[in-house]
Formats: structure tokens, C-alpha cells, sequence
């Protein structure tokens, strides 16, 4: 029992820090989220300060500190890392569903395989705000083949470089918009930069 004891201490201590200004941060974190949204395809930054477990962005990091509570439930890939599971229920206290279909937000760490989108939760027609949001972590959003964007808060169209997405992304994404109301809203994520994919937005190419 005590070598349990002190085993739990020791990893209470490991754990990284949350943000560093809990308040202002995730106000900063969230209207940069919320900034991305009414701007699909451009990409913003997030400078809040927190600690970073391993297998996270910076910025997916603060995304999920901001967006993910006890009351949201939260899918992660079977291999996401002890780290992140441990940061994300201690500061979040967030439910781990196992499935995405079951989750308000997906969280998909570099290197892990993505769910399909029609895999999460497509909403229903009366609260079609109920879908899955999805975070992915991609290698780079300024490099990669131009994808170029149109639909609402674009005022003609916006060319996104993306690389890191699954080669079915695209082809996917469009089966998610002809859903809408219904479908997946996406974050792509890469080091402290954000981007958002409502799913209202068109890809044009």
C-alpha cells in the first residue's frame, strides 16, 4: 500500500502544468478558436502558455484544455500516450469514451490514425450542434498540395496547404458537407497554429 501511495505521488508530480493563466488563456484559446471558425481555412495562432505532455501540440494542448470538461466527453486513438490520458483527465476531467460516435470532441495526437468522419457522431436533426468536433494534428499547414476553400465566411475562396491529412481526407470531407446540417466540424492543428474546417465549407479542387 505505501509503495502504491508513493507511486501515485510521484506521478501527481509529474504532471505538467495547465495553462499559466487559466482565465485569460482559455478566453484567448477560445476566440482564436471561434476566430478560426468564421474564417475557414486560415490559420491562426495560439500563444497561450501551457505545459505540453508528449504526443500533443501546443496548440491541440490548449484546444482541448479550453474545450474539454467533465461534461464533454472526449475519444482519443488506443494509441495516444499514458501522458496525454493522465494530463487530460487531471485537468479536464473529462470522460474517455471508447468510441468516437460517443464523443463531443476527438483528438487525434501526430502519428495516430484519424477516424473516419462519418465514424463520429453526425448530431441530430433537431441539435445538429451535438456532432463530434475533431482535432487533427497534422505535419504542417504551409506546405503540402493547395487546397482551395469556399463557402460561408470566405469572401471568395481561401487556398489551404496541408500536409499530414489520410489520403480518403478529402474525399470524406466531401460526403461531410453534403450532410450538413448534420456532419463533423475539424481543427487542424500543427505546433501552436490552428485552422478550422466547419463543415459547411467546400473544397473546390
Amino acid at each position: 500500500m505505501q509503495q502504491q501511495i508513493q507511486a501515485a505521488a510521484a506521478s501527481s508530480r509529474a504532471l505538467l502544468p495547465g495553462f499559466a493563466d487559466p482565465v485569460n488563456d482559455a478566453q484567448a484559446t477560445f476566440r482564436a478558436a471561434l476566430d478560426a471558425m468564421a474564417h475557414p481555412g486560415r490559420v491562426n495562432e495560439i500563444l497561450a502558455d501551457t505545459g505540453v505532455p508528449q504526443g500533443l501540440s501546443p496548440a491541440m494542448t490548449a484546444m482541448l484544455l479550453t474545450l474539454v470538461d467533465v461534461d464533454t466527453p472526449l475519444w482519443l486513438p488506443e494509441s495516444a500516450g499514458a501522458d496525454v490520458l493522465a494530463f487530460l483527465r487531471f485537468h479536464c476531467a473529462c470522460p474517455i469514451v471508447p468510441s468516437p460516435a460517443l464523443a463531443r470532441f476527438a483528438a487525434v495526437p501526430g502519428g495516430c490514425k484519424a477516424p473516419a468522419l462519418s465514424a463520429c457522431h453526425q448530431g441530430d436533426p433537431a441539435y445538429p450542434d451535438l456532432s463530434t468536433t475533431l482535432l487533427i494534428e497534422v505535419e504542417s499547414l504551409s506546405a503540402g498540395a493547395p487546397a482551395i476553400l469556399s463557402g460561408p465566411g470566405i469572401q471568395s475562396q481561401q487556398v489551404l496547404n496541408v500536409q499530414g491529412l489520410s489520403e480518403d481526407f478529402w474525399r470524406e470531407w466531401r460526403i461531410n458537407h453534403q450532410r450538413f446540417p448534420l456532419g463533423v466540424d475539424v481543427f487542424l492543428t500543427q505546433e501552436r497554429r490552428i485552422c478550422a474546417l466547419p463543415r459547411s465549407t467546400r473544397r473546390e479542387n
